[in-house]
């Protein structure tokens, strides 16, 4: 309940911060994916639209909640998206055509602005459990993700890692909020939840039942950033939710803002623009402990950056890869 009200607080802040500085005018809006209510990416995400549209009225923004990376990249390439944050090893697939997206080959019309913060693999299971580790999920009542999230991608890569596969647990498919009210209720033994820090599904059920989380080993970790793209090494520090005791190491992901390809290069440049002149500000807001900066922003992220982001860079002494693909898609490309 603590970690609630601080973070209401911090978003009420937030909100003093920006009041005074424009009202929201006309202006394109953007359509905006971001996941699931008990994650980070729709508390970032919603953060991040409400700051930047009331700072500079030319950028409005209409929110959408999807399933995760998965459908984000998909509604992007389709048009039904302007902006998404997708996990970094989910749009290196996206990108090369390979995991979820080998069906339909590489996919082309987003480019990256920035990479925002870390999100942690996550596997939680009530206290009083027996299961000590991933291999003792065997046969257990398991919740993998939603069929769209990265999320799930990342529970059976972890799974396949220590020797088990989707056929040897009883899986389900919630999201984090679900999920987190289903093992509650005793109806699954553990879910897996990849999501920047503290998580709020997860902070809210630790402050109703004791829980545990499975550490990965070290060597489980190299061999899975030996075989995929976009893992990195993790840790969550003891406190980050209530009752936690011990820091738990696991795989981690960065979570990537993109936007299509028709986003102009002025508006790909005020986003990334405001990312970096307000980052500590939302990040306070959704109390993630990263610091952004223009290194992290650009490292590790796959594929190339939107034209726009990239002279922002440009202008600060770095140099990134730029998007060339479909250029029918682009509109606006000059900035101004």
């Amino acid at each position: 309940m603590k970690c609630c009200v601080k973070v209401l607080a911090a978003l009420t802040v937030l909100a003093a911060v920006f009041a005074g500085c424009g009202t929201v005018g006309p202006g394109r809006e953007l359509r905006f994916g971001t996941g699931d209510k008990g994650g980070k990416y729709h508390l970032y995400g919603t953060n991040f639209a409400r700051a930047i549209s009331s700072e500079d009225n030319t950028l409005t923004f209409r929110m959408r909640n999807t399933a995760g990376s998965a459908a984000n990249l998909r509604l992007l390439g389709e048009g039904f998206l302007d902006v998404a944050i997708v996990q970094s090893d989910m749009l290196a697939d996206a990108l090369k055509g390979t995991g979820r997206f080998e069906k339909n080959g590489p996919q082309t019309g987003y480019a990256a602005l920035a990479g925002i913060y870390t999100e942690a693999c996550q596997i939680v299971v009530a206290d009083a459990s027996e299961i000590r580790s991933v291999h003792d999920l065997a046969g257990k009542r398991i919740s993998l993700g939603e069929k769209e999230s990265g999320g799930l991608q990342n529970a059976l890569q972890i799974l396949s890692a220590h020797g088990l596969s989707g056929e040897m647990i009883e899986p389900e498919y919630l999201s984090f909020t679900d999920a987190a009210a289903a093992l509650e209720r005793g109806e699954i033994d553990a879910f897996f939840c990849t999501a920047g820090t503290p998580t709020k599904a997860i902070t809210e059920l630790a402050g109703k039942m004791p829980l545990r989380w499975l550490a990965i080993s070290p060597e489980i970790l190299q061999s899975m950033m030996r075989q995929y793209d976009g893992y990195t090494p993790c840790s969550i520090p003891a406190g980050t939710y209530p009752g936690q005791t011990g820091e738990i190491s696991t795989p981690g992901v960065k979570a990537v803002l993109v936007v299509s390809a028709t986003v102009s290069d002025k508006e790909a440049e005020a986003m990334t623009k405001f990312l970096f002149t307000h980052g500590d500000k939302l990040s306070a807001a959704v109390e993630l402990q990263n610091e952004l900066n223009p290194s992290y922003a650009t490292s590790g992220v796959p594929g190339g950056f939107h034209a726009g982001a990239a002279g922002y860079y440009k202008a600060r002494g770095m140099e990134v890869p730029v998007y060339d693909g479909p250029k029918a898609r682009r509109i606006n490309g000059k900035q101004d």
